[in-house]
Formats: structure tokens, C-alpha cells, sequence
């Protein structure tokens, strides 16, 4: 199967075998995306077979450049819930809302995705170690699916920085984890370093272009789900590796002769770390890093996002927009959601549900648009800031009383 797939940077056009060992391009530095031949693959892909298989990532198989399959390590991630939120509806004022619920994966978010095919890969080029820079939810992914692969694992992660529930997961998976005094960008910086260094060690941030396949199985799984592609995607936006990838997954799509529609990207960042929403705005193709981000939104807390220019290239190409909000925005969002439709999730997922409001608002969605907005992680991710935001438990005595006062009944 590797002659339907090769590697090419995206901005001098230099292509690579699919199995070398690149995280940039040796050329000129830009970033790598793996391309397939839609004319090859066409004759191959059936989406009757698709349907005949388990609803997660693998249904998708012929789409992903793993060709050992004695290789793969899978913990049946993918097949998450996408929800009509009706609710929401009289809020927001969509007539169709929906929700893709990637807290359903493994280790409660969507970087399951890109790990089974990024770890898999690490097996399949004989690797004996793994290693990330992580905000929490990708340390969280890579030690558990290391672990089951039987690999080391080693994450950097930044000081003080990460989330408790997403810390304790990489920590009981085995991981090695290092807390790095500074940012995520320094700690990514730093591991970029490391694995260049030592060629034992295999990155799977997601400036590795085998993460992204993984991750763009998301929206063959929305048009799988809805029978169409939406009208709109909205998506939180860190490190920017997921909106460039549910665009790559969208592509595929038409590209294969499945559709010709095409949804608009709206990617939505925090207010303290929005520096693709800046260059946004100026209608630059440079970003300028954000030197000391900050949000209450830990997994996009970001401000140096290795993957910026796919992810503006998703935005603009798509017709779509990258807009901020506030802490105190997404902090409503989250209750909002988990009150009106009984879904927890944690912040960063929540600033897709505060972007969408405010794109209905100032009229760039239409409220009879069919738009998904996409849940990154579970809350039980970060308990901590559910634990400030929400009204304390009432200690009371066990009298019926009493109970009945305090309850109203």
C-alpha cells in the first residue's frame, strides 16, 4: 500500500518516501503532510467494506499508511458520539447543532486518534522509545498507547502548568515525565531537539505528519454520521495540528468522489493565546508567538503553534474564520453545556461552544447552517476548575426538616 501515499513539505513541494524518518523538511525546514493518490486509492476504497467494519479509526483503514498490520496498536478509539443539541438550540438560536464528543476516546480526548496510527508507525520503523512535549492530553495518549505497544515513553511537559487529571494519566501509564521550567513551546522546542539527536527516540507531536492521519478520521466519521459534510466545523485551536487535519480528512472525502461539499473552518482560541487570530485578522501569513500565553484553557494554552500555517491555510482555503474568546466566555460555555445538554467537557472543548455562539451573533453562521462543534476532552480532565466555578455541596444534618426547607419541597 505505500505506493498510494508519499511524503510532501508544504512549502517547497519536496516529496519523500512515506517510511524515511522526517519530522521537517530536510530542504527547507517547512512542515511535512503525507499525501495519498486519490486515483489509486479510489479503485480500492469501498464504503460498503466501510460499513460492514467497527465504527472507529481502522474503518477507514485503506486511508491510513500503516501497511504492517501485525504493527497497529489499537485500543478501538475513534466512533465517538456526535450529538444533535437541541437545547443548546434556544441559546444559541442553530436550528442544527451538533456536538462531536471526543472525551469518548481511550484516554478521554482526540489525541487517541492520531496516537494509534502515530504509535503504530513507531512499531512499524522499529522504534524502542517515544516522546512528547505536551500541554496533558497528548502526554496523557502517547504513555497509554506506549504502554500498550510495549515502548518507553518520555514526556516533557511545562512546570506547574498541566492539569492534575491529565498529569496523573500520563504518570500511571509509566510514563517518564519531566516538567520543563517554561512554556509548552520551550518543552516542544526542547523535544524536537532531542529526537533529532538521538535517532532511538520517536516524536509523535503532531508536527508529525502521522499524528494528522490519525486525527482526520474525525471527519470521515462526522460524514459517516450525518450522511453529508456540515456546514460549518467549529474547533478549539492550540498547537493547531486538529483543524488542519479535519480539513485533510474533509478533502479526502471529495477527493475521492464522496461529496463536493465542503464544510468553512472556524477555529477558536483563547484571548491570552490567540496569535493565529491575530494574524487573522492582519491578513498575515506570519504568526507572532505569544512569549508567556496564558488561559484558563490549559490544552490551548499555547503560543508559539507549530502547525499555524496549515491550520490558516484550512481556515482560508475553507471560506471560514479563527476567532477569541474570553476565560470568562468559556468558563459559561462549559456550564452552559453541561446544563442545557448533560455533556462535560473540559475547557478548551467548551471555547468551541463559546466561538459559536459568538459566530451566530455577528451573523458569519447562519442559524439554519448545520454546524459541529468539536469537544477535544472530557472534563473530568481538568476537575480542578469545575471544583472553583460551580456552587459547593450544602453540608447538612439528616433531617427531613431541614432538607425539605433547603430543597423547597
Amino acid at each position: 500500500m505505500d505506493e498510494y501515499f508519499d511524503v510532501r513539505c508544504i512549502d517547497c513541494g519536496q516529496s519523500y518516501g512515506v517510511n524515511e524518518v522526517l519530522y521537517t523538511c530536510s530542504r527547507c525546514g517547512g512542515l511535512l503532510e503525507i499525501r495519498l493518490d486519490a486515483g489509486k486509492l479510489s479503485s480500492i476504497v469501498d464504503t460498503r467494506l466501510w460499513c460492514r467494519r467497527p465504527f472507529n479509526v481502522w474503518r477507514y483503514r485503506e486511508l491510513l499508511p500503516i501497511f504492517d498490520d501485525s504493527k497497529i496498536v489499537s485500543m478501538g478509539e475513534g466512533g465517538t458520539r456526535l450529538l444533535r443539541c437541541r437545547n443548546l438550540t434556544r441559546i444559541i438560536g442553530l436550528e442544527n447543532l451538533y456536538v462531536k464528543c471526543e472525551g469518548d476516546n481511550p484516554t478521554a480526548s482526540f489525541k487517541d486518534r492520531g496516537m494509534t496510527v502515530g504509535v503504530s508507525k513507531a512499531l512499524e520503523l522499529g522504534f524502542k522509545a517515544t516522546l512528547c512535549a505536551s500541554t496533558g492530553n497528548t502526554a496523557a495518549s502517547l504513555s497509554a498507547y506506549s504502554a500498550r505497544a510495549g515502548l518507553k515513553c518520555y514526556v516533557l511537559v511545562p512546570a506547574g502548568k498541566v492539569a492534575v487529571g491529565k498529569l496523573s494519566q500520563a504518570m500511571v501509564y509509566g510514563a517518564k515525565v519531566l516538567a520543563i521550567r517554561g512554556n509548552f513551546d520551550l518543552a516542544l522546542k526542547t523535544a524536537i531537539q532531542l529526537c533529532l539527536e538521538d535517532s532511538g527516540i520517536y516524536l509523535l507531536n503532531s508536527v508529525n505528519p502521522f499524528r494528522i492521519e490519525g486525527q482526520k478520521t474525525a471527519a470521515l466519521e462526522i460524514f459517516d454520521q450525518l450522511g453529508f459534510n456540515p456546514d460549518n466545523i467549529v474547533i478549539p485551536v492550540g498547537n493547531a495540528g486538529n483543524i488542519s487535519a479535519y480539513w485533510k480528512g474533509f478533502n479526502e472525502i471529495r477527493m475521492l468522489g464522496l461529496t463536493e461539499e465542503l464544510p468553512r473552518m472556524h477555529g477558536v482560541q483563547a484571548k491570552g493565546a490567540n496569535p493565529l487570530v491575530k494574524a487573522y485578522r492582519s491578513m498575515s501569513w506570519v504568526i507572532e508567538p505569544i512569549e508567556n500565553p496564558e488561559t484558563i484553557a490549559t490544552a490551548i494554552r499555547i503560543g508559539s503553534p507549530v502547525s499555524w500555517k496549515k491550520a490558516l491555510r484550512a481556515v482560508r482555503e475553507s471560506g471560514g474564520s479563527m476567532i477569541d474568546v474570553s476565560d470568562e466566555e468559556i468558563l459559561d460555555a462549559q456550564k452552559l453545556i453541561a446544563r442545557m445538554e448533560g455533556l462535560f467537557v473540559e475547557p478548551a472543548s467548551a471555547a468551541s461552544i463559546a466561538g459559536v455562539r459568538r459566530l451566530v451573533e455577528d451573523g458569519v453562521i447562519d442559524r439554519d447552517e448545520v454546524t459541529v462543534c468539536i469537544a477535544t476532552g472530557h472534563g473530568l480532565k481538568d476537575p480542578e476548575i469545575v471544583l472553583k466555578i460551580c456552587e459547593s455541596p450544602i453540608e447538612v444534618d439528616p433531617n427531613l426538616e431541614d432538607l425539605r426547607r433547603i430543597l423547597m419541597i
